[in-house]
């Protein structure tokens, strides 16, 4: 039995943000519904194509698992049915910019008069104070949730991050704050609103440098490079290029092949417990004794130095073999891994958190599975709907339309005439 089998989600979500918090609800078994634009459906079905006249990547990787309705939610008749939806859903997902429900006539307080039990969840850019009404985007939420400032090296400019933690990441949030409330549900009885702010997701996944702020007033963050090369702390934490966040002093160095490979690259960590182990790795020995060198403190100053020594000895070893010889020795090392490698990774095929997935219009493809695995409800990647593919079944199933009712519908466009029932 699937986890979340059992409850109907009502999925009025586009781009990133909204669908990944509802295919990861639709992994765990909840049936997702997702609402579409008749003829026109979510905007990314048609963004950055690769295949043209199919539906993008970037649509497919979002929305697994899922059955697609086209409605005319501006339509009367079209409002009924989303009204009666709303009857039949557990959940409902939105990530609309701000007030787009309450002027479709569906603020939270119609929909609870509608159905008590509704639990209503959106995504926004910003919670409740002075930038509520503002557009966001993922690299908006890095820069105005702190992200940037502290990403980069600390004299060039701010960066963002390819990992998507301002959408995907709040996506995740919303998917938690759901099925909370689901729990509390059972309890309780009543439904209620759940939101996940954008800025607020990515300003918790920043909470180290929000410690960092405040160690900063108590003297200079000394794990931090720029303490061992005299540079001045100022005001605000600082970038701090690759160095680690964890207390634990870290870089990302060359190894073998790096001149001609963008990627041949490790991340190694001077942990203090496992120091003896590597200075006998790098051919450093007489620093295991050496005051300026063997506590911790003693090697804050000297960063510069340390590094320098172990990437001379991780530019002689690729940085697969960099992982065979440390890992046994227990010292923290990590190979900068592409896209390409994670997507030829066995191991990730094998334990579904890379899946290959087989598209009626544009065949076969690789996408993510689910990152949370549940030991007795195990979750598979089923492709993404076509658009309005699902719509006679959801009127027929869900809501009980007749056949005849369907085609008035159509004939009225309240509904889209894009079912393909492939």
């Amino acid at each position: 039995m699937k986890a979340l089998e059992g409850v109907r989600v009502l999925d009025m979500t586009h781009v990133q943000s909204g669908p990944t918090c509802t295919q990861l609800l639709a992994w765990f078994g909840a049936d997702v519904i997702k609402v579409e634009r008749p003829g026109v459906g979510d905007a990314t079905r048609g963004q950055l194509r690769d295949i043209p006249d199919v539906d993008s990547l970037y649509f497919t990787m979002l929305n697994h698992n899922k059955r697609s309705i086209t409605l005319n939610t501006k339509d009367e008749k079209g409002k009924e049915i989303f009204t009666r939806l709303i009857e039949e859903c557990d959940v409902m997902v939105e990530n609309f910019a701000p007030g787009a429900l309450d002027r479709m006539g569906f603020s939270w307080e119609r929909i609870q008069e509608i159905n008590p039990r509704m639990i209503y969840a959106s995504v926004k850019g910003f919670g409740p104070g002075p930038y509520a009404q503002c557009k966001v985007y993922e690299n908006v939420a890095q820069c105005a949730g702190g992200a940037s400032s502290t990403t980069g090296f600390l004299d060039n400019l701010p960066l963002v991050t390819g990992a998507q933690i301002g959408d995907s990441g709040t996506g995740l949030n919303l998917a938690l704050g759901i099925v909370t409330a689901l729990y509390h549900r059972e309890k309780s009885g009543k439904g209620q609103r759940v939101h996940a702010a954008m800025q607020d997701g990515v300003l918790n996944l920043c909470r180290v440098k929000l410690r960092d702020q405040q160690r900063l007033q108590h003297g200079p963050l000394t794990e931090y490079s720029q303490f061992g090369e005299g540079i001045e702390f100022g005001d605000a934490t600082p970038r701090a290029g690759n160095d680690s966040g964890g207390g634990q002093p870290g870089r990302i160095l060359k190894c073998k092949g790096w001149q001609t490979d963008p990627n041949a690259y490790t991340y190694f960590i001077t942990q203090a417990a496992v120091w003896k182990n590597i200075c006998d790795v790098i051919g450093r020995p007489e620093w295991k004794e050496d005051p300026d060198f063997s506590t911790p403190p003693a090697r804050l100053p000297r960063l510069n130095e340390v590094f320098d020594a172990i990437e001379q000895w991780t530019m002689s070893k690729t940085k697969y073999e960099v992982m065979d010889i440390c890992n046994p020795l227990d010292i923290p090392v990590g190979p900068i891994l592409s896209m390409q490698e994670l997507s030829e990774e066995a191991s990730l095929r094998d334990t579904g958190t890379i899946v290959e997935v087989d598209h009626p219009t544009r065949g076969k493809y690789l996408t993510v599975g689910n990152p949370v695995k549940l030991s007795n409800s195990p979750s598979e990647v089923k492709r993404s709907p076509l658009l309005g593919e699902h719509t006679t079944e959801i009127l027929q199933q869900v809501l009980g339309y007749s056949t005849g009712e369907i085609s008035g519908l159509r004939e009225a466009g309240a509904v889209g005439s894009e079912d393909v029932n492939t």
